[in-house]
C-alpha cells in the first residue's frame, strides 16, 4: 500500500515540474476535472464539508481493512482541483496513517500555503479536518 508521504513526493515532484504558478493553477483544475462525479444524493447536507465558501462535497467510505476511501466535488474549478489533491494523499490510507499527517507541513511542501487566498486556505483546512474527524471516529 502506498503512503501518504509516497503520494506527497510524486505531488511535490509533479509541481516541481510546472514552471510557475500559473501552470499549477490550471494543473490543479486539471487534476479536478478526474474526479468522479458524485451523485445527486451524495450532494446531500450530511456530506456537505462546512468551512469552505464554495460548495464542498465529500464522502467517506470505511473498509474492513481499516483503509478509508474519500470521493468529493465542489461546484468551483480550483476548488475541485484542491479537493483532487486532498483525496490523492488521503484517500485508501490507513485511518491511523490519515489522523497522524501533517497536512499544513504537506501543503508547505506543495506550496499551496503561500499561493492560495485565505478564503480557500481556510476551506482546504476545513476539508482537511473532515478527514481527519472522520478518520478518527473511524480509528476509534
Amino acid at each position: 500500500m502506498r503512503t501518504i508521504e509516497d503520494d506527497l513526493a510524486d505531488l511535490v515532484s509533479e509541481f516541481d515540474l510546472l514552471e510557475d504558478w500559473e501552470e499549477r493553477y490550471r494543473y490543479v483544475i486539471d487534476l479536478g476535472k478526474d474526479l468522479a462525479p458524485l451523485t445527486d444524493a451524495e450532494r446531500s447536507e450530511t456530506n456537505k464539508v462546512r468551512g469552505c465558501a464554495s460548495q464542498v462535497w465529500l464522502v467517506t467510505e470505511p473498509h474492513a481493512d481499516g483503509s478509508v476511501t474519500f470521493r468529493g466535488d465542489s461546484d468551483a474549478h480550483i476548488v475541485s482541483g484542491l479537493i483532487a489533491v486532498v483525496l490523492r494523499l488521503y484517500s485508501g490510507k490507513a485511518a491511523a496513517a490519515i489522523r497522524d499527517f501533517d497536512a499544513k507541513d504537506a501543503f508547505d511542501q506543495l506550496g499551496l500555503s503561500g499561493h492560495l487566498s485565505a478564503q480557500r486556505s481556510n476551506g482546504l483546512a476545513s476539508m482537511v479536518a473532515r478527514i481527519r474527524r472522520d478518520a478518527e471516529a473511524l480509528a476509534a
